[in-house]
């Protein structure tokens, strides 16, 4: 008798030592998994695709890939791979020119890419994996190309959106012809509007909304590194603006004389097809 309630015991405690371990957290693994750590960006380690913004017309994302690369975020760290539109720039330096050529300058090397054109040409071009400091500001990027002089740039990474394709909602998916669109504008001091809806136009391909800004004070626009002037000479000031996304915000600046000097002003517009 007495072994068995010594038996009965034993497997008391038994029972009691497990519901302790899976029950009570004693190992941990029960309790909820902590969020994922983000950077003061509010990314977390992940891929991302972004645009990629410079101030030069002759250094900039091959026209394939829209201003677009992949960020990816590791330990908090933040780098982008960008395809370039040739083979012209041989190296690139995160930082001064001058910083560039000093003896023991750490370099960034090209990797080869294949790009893929609307048409369904393809190129190789050199790519780069650049070193992101910041989001949504101009950072020094240098570079040297064949005669090799160093030059200095200023270059931007914004807008990610987590995924991987840089192509993800690019397509128009639009035959040729006449469209309504509604515009959405965003940023600056808030005053400023376009009217909407608006009319896109589709041929060949490329698209290209008619943008009409709520003042006349608008000399020029820059978009995809490509400056527009208006297409009118009286009344308030109208654009023709190239479309490559629908339905997910891309960066225009336009440059306003209302001021005491003019000004470049950079927005964020959105051009969603009307049902």
């Amino acid at each position: 008798m007495k072994s068995k309630k010594l038996l009965i015991t034993v497997l008391a405690v038994i029972m009691i030592a497990v519901f302790c371990f899976t029950g009570c957290g004693g190992s941990g693994e029960s309790e909820e998994a902590a969020a994922p750590e983000v950077n003061e960006y509010g990314l977390a380690d992940n891929t991302y695709v972004a645009t990629f913004t410079t101030d030069n017309g002759m250094f900039h994302v091959n026209e394939a890939n829209n201003n677009k690369g992949i960020l990816t975020v590791e330990n908090g760290e933040m780098t982008i791979h960008v395809s370039l539109a040739g083979k012209g720039i041989l190296n690139l330096y995160p930082g001064l020119a001058e910083d560039a050529q000093k003896e023991g300058a750490v370099l960034l090397e090209p990797t080869t890419d294949t790009v893929v054109y609307s048409d369904g040409m393809e190129e190789e071009v050199y790519g780069f994996d650049i070193p992101v400091p910041a989001i949504g500001e101009e950072f020094d990027c240098a570079l040297v190309g064949k005669k090799g002089k160093w030059y200095d740039h200023k270059v931007m990474v914004s807008d990610p959106v987590e995924g991987d394709d840089i192509h993800a909602g690019t397509e128009m998916n639009l035959e040729n012809g006449e469209y309504n669109v509604e515009l959405t504008l965003e940023g600056g001091s808030g005053k400023a509007t376009v009217e909407s809806p608006a009319k896109l136009v589709v041929e060949n391909g490329e698209a290209k909304v008619t943008l009409i800004w709520s003042s006349p004070n608008y000399d020029y626009m820059i978009v995809d590194g490509e400056k527009l002037t208006p297409v009118n000479e009286e009344g308030n000031s109208t654009f023709e603006v190239p479309v490559k996304v629908l339905n997910e915000p891309f960066t225009v600046i336009g440059d306003t004389t209302a001021m005491s000097q003019p000004h470049e002003i950079e927005y964020k517009l959105t051009v969603t097809v009307s049902e």
